[in-house]
């Protein structure tokens, strides 16, 4: 099992929540997982219900077996103070940098470097020890940037060791890649069996593919419950609307004289099902169109109740279930 997950979806697919359940589900059994934000919206704080992520690893859950999950939403400007102090020995200056305002300048006006700084810090996660030689975190889970962002951001440092031939900045970029292109690097898409949503992922995949990032798997998030599948569908098709009325009213929902209760309900439920079978079918073209992706597929539920601790939880245990940890 690789031990950085980087998570990355098309806007809507629920990308974050995916992260932080699947956090939980590595976590289990005793392990410890770093779950590791880079976009600054503190959604991981808001799925977990706590405070306000500060940029440190503060533990914030406790997973099934005692494993524990911590979280670090990463700030560039800080970041970039870590980078100038561990290969530069320039804390004092980069302090006195910052209240200048030059570290937001560069890492505005180079937007390469914060993603450079992002993905360094995530990855000095992944290789950090304790003194006995273990490693401080058992995995690493990032929550990436959106799909069609999310193969230049983890692409940049190649560039980077390419513009820096020599020195520290060349060293690190070429460390980060050592990481991000071998097998300790998964790289999941959350995606909907919408049509979008999917060929997006499918894009995703190609570009990752091309700039030879490790795909790991789909997963296929908010999936409805299947009331009725292939067969009842034609069944309903087949079926005459008196024969409706008739099974209504031995249902006891009115009798099934014409203009009963019963026959005012067969237009309505026969509507319904018109707008499943449309659904179920768009449905598994997608599912059909992710299958010829030729990797291994997972899908998560739509939770009925909406999304709560309890909830991510529940997330989790479905994804041990199917295999992902």
């Amino acid at each position: 099992m690789s031990r950085l997950q980087v998570v990355s979806g098309k806007g809507g697919t629920g990308k974050t929540t995916v992260a932080a359940a699947l956090a939980l589900a590595l976590a289990t059994e005793g392990k410890r997982t770093l779950l590791v934000e880079v976009e600054g919206r503190q959604g991981i704080a808001q799925l977990f219900e706590t405070e306000a992520l500060p940029y440190e690893e503060r533990k914030i859950a406790v997973a099934p077996g005692g494993g524990e999950v911590y979280a670090l939403a990463i700030d560039p400007e800080l970041a970039l103070l870590d980078y100038l102090q561990m290969f530069y020995k320039m804390g004092g200056a980069g302090r006195a940098l910052k209240k200048l305002g030059a570290i937001d300048f560069a890492t505005t006006v180079a937007p390469g470097l914060r993603d450079v700084l992002l993905t360094g810090k995530a990855c000095e996660a992944v290789r950090r020890k304790e003194k006995n030689g273990s490693f401080v975190y058992d995995y690493v889970v990032m929550d990436a940037p959106p799909t069609g962002r999310v193969t230049r951001f983890l692409n940049v440092n190649d560039e980077v060791a390419g513009l820096a031939r020599i020195g520290p900045i060349h060293n690190q970029a070429q460390a980060v890649m050592r990481v991000l292109k071998s097998p300790q690097t998964a790289v999941h898409l959350v995606t909907l069996l919408e049509e979008m949503p999917v060929q997006e992922t499918a894009d995703g995949i190609a570009e990752l593919r091309a700039a030879r990032l490790p795909v790991g798997r789909v997963i296929v998030n908010m999936v409805r419950p299947q009331v009725l599948d292939a067969d009842e569908l034609e069944l309903v098709r087949g079926t005459p609307r008196t024969a409706f009325a008739q099974s209504l009213s031995a249902a006891g929902l009115g009798g099934a004289r014409r203009g009963g209760h019963a026959e005012r309900l067969v237009d309505p439920l026969l509507r319904q099902a018109e707008e499943y079978a449309e659904r179920y079918t768009l449905e598994e073209e997608q599912r059909s169109a992710l299958g010829e992706l030729d990797l291994p597929l997972h899908e998560l539920p739509l939770l009925a109740e909406g999304m709560d601790l309890a909830g991510l939880y529940e997330l989790a245990t479905e994804l041990r279930e199917q295999g992902m940890t």
